[in-house]
């Protein structure tokens, strides 16, 4: 399959691979952008990003990424804590006071940015009315008791995870999280990277299509599921339903823990920014930080008994873990959504990395880890 865009001659090899990917894994549309040393290295595009009519993935095509929005907050939750306007291991009753009810006053930030806070998932069914309007989740999070002994115990926290942090960025700054990311990092980097994707950006957005034999999701009643649709409100995948995930009035709303959209190149840069600085700027995320946000915090079996696949989460990301999700190394820090869409940084390699796609294969699949093996290969030859 022919491609658009380039990479430097000596990361051939990432080249090759996403040719691959269309080849061999029946990639439908996806662009891969790398990042090394704060330039560009690779950014390459290619496939369909409608296959209704055939519009043909372009560089500034966005998709949906799911629960790469947790980076978005983590770095924004981060630039924060350096900041010193948020210390992460602060009770979160400090700077939302009604946060601290049903056994919920001792629960950190650091808690929430490691799945650890005892909330996974609200008692409380909203309608998604309720959801896009805000405050009625803050409210159902204010009167929510946790489920486990706050930081005892871990358990993937979802939507909670954005809406919980989100209120904290927004009881500090006075903007939702989107409207922060865009302030703080997006806008001056000129990033295609939106948490509550604008009007005027439908035209670029990317359908998602999802992957025959793709494993059925489980009942409605487990946990995971409450979860991901916190209890029914949100579809999942859900597509083309009412208020699916390719629906731009959707996409608008803000869901800070699984409703980013973004392109390949906006992800990049963003965690190249934090992790090295792009075009000569400084970089957002200092030594200091980015060492606390790889220390890891949650790991194996779950409190659920969820089974323990390889992840490792450090402060508000997902760590390098060879059989889950590999990466770079003990320095890198990132997120992936659930169509497989991945990015994250490294500040030992001075990478940036991002990948996305409009076919859904799910977590796990072999696109993105393919192209990250390529590119620890061209690291390793340099």
């Amino acid at each position: 399959m022919e491609h658009d865009g380039g990479a430097d001659e000596r990361f051939g090899a990432v080249a090759d691979a996403f040719r691959r990917n269309f080849d061999d894994r029946g990639e439908l549309g996806a662009a891969v952008t790398v990042f090394v040393g704060g330039r560009k290295a690779v950014d390459l595009w290619g496939g369909v990003a409608d296959e209704r009519d055939g519009r043909p993935w372009e560089r500034d095509t966005v998709v949906p990424v799911f629960s790469c929005a947790k980076g978005v907050v983590a770095v924004c939750v981060h630039l924060l804590a350096q900041r010193g306007l948020l210390d992460l291991d602060a009770p979160v009753s400090r700077y939302w006071p009604e946060f601290a009810r049903g056994g919920k006053e001792a629960i950190t930030s650091r808690m929430v940015l490691g799945h650890r806070a005892g909330l996974p998932v609200l008692d409380r069914a909203l309608s998604f009315e309720e959801i896009v309007g805000w405050t009625p989740v803050i409210r159902a999070i204010e009167e929510q008791e946790p489920l486990w002994e706050p930081g005892g115990a871990h358990e993937y926290h979802g939507h909670v995870f954005g809406f919980l942090l989100g209120e904290v960025i927004r009881r500090i700054t006075g903007l939702t999280p989107g409207a922060y990311f865009r302030e703080a990092v997006g806008d001056e980097l000129g990033l295609r990277t939106w948490i509550g994707l604008p009007r005027d950006e439908a035209g670029s957005l990317a359908r998602l299509v999802e992957a025959e034999g793709r494993p059925a999701m489980p009942g409605p009643e487990t946990l995971i599921m409450r979860t991901v649709t916190m209890n029914g409100a949100l579809v999942f995948p859900g597509l083309d339903e009412p208020h699916g995930w390719n629906d731009p009035a959707m996409l608008g709303a803000e869901f800070p823990g699984a409703g980013a959209v973004s392109s390949a190149g906006g992800l990049a840069a963003l965690y190249a920014a934090a992790a090295t600085g792009v075009g000569g700027a400084e970089r957002l995320l200092t030594p200091d930080t980015v060492t606390d946000a790889v220390r890891e915090l949650s790991a194996g079996t779950s409190w659920s008994g969820f089974p323990d696949l390889g992840a490792r989460w450090g402060s508000g990301f997902l760590l390098d873990a060879p059989g889950f999700r590999p990466m770079l190394g003990r320095r890198s820090f990132g997120n992936d959504g659930a169509g497989g869409q991945f990015a994250f940084g490294d500040d030992e390699y001075g990478v940036g990395f991002g990948y996305v796609a409009n076919r859904m294969i799910g977590h796990g699949d072999g696109r993105a880890a393919r192209l990250v093996a390529a590119l620890r290969e061209c690291l390793a030859a340099r």
